[in-house]
């Protein structure tokens, strides 16, 4: 009889690894994209800065 280790959330059985590695590649995805994001709203921002100062009237 072998034992069995289960997830400690309760579970399905976990590899030797354990789902660590998913949960990594997982965050890694999730932190880009919301870089990403930040980096891209940021930037809009910035753009219709530079465009409302362009046409503001002198």
């Amino acid at each position: 009889m072998s034992e069995r280790t289960s997830d400690p959330k309760g579970g399905p059985e976990s590899g030797p690894k354990g789902d660590s590695e998913e949960w990594k590649a997982r965050g890694v995805f999730l932190r880009v994209f919301v870089y990403v994001f930040a980096t891209h709203l940021f930037a809009g921002f910035v753009w219709i800065l530079f465009y409302v100062g362009g046409h503001a009237d002198k």
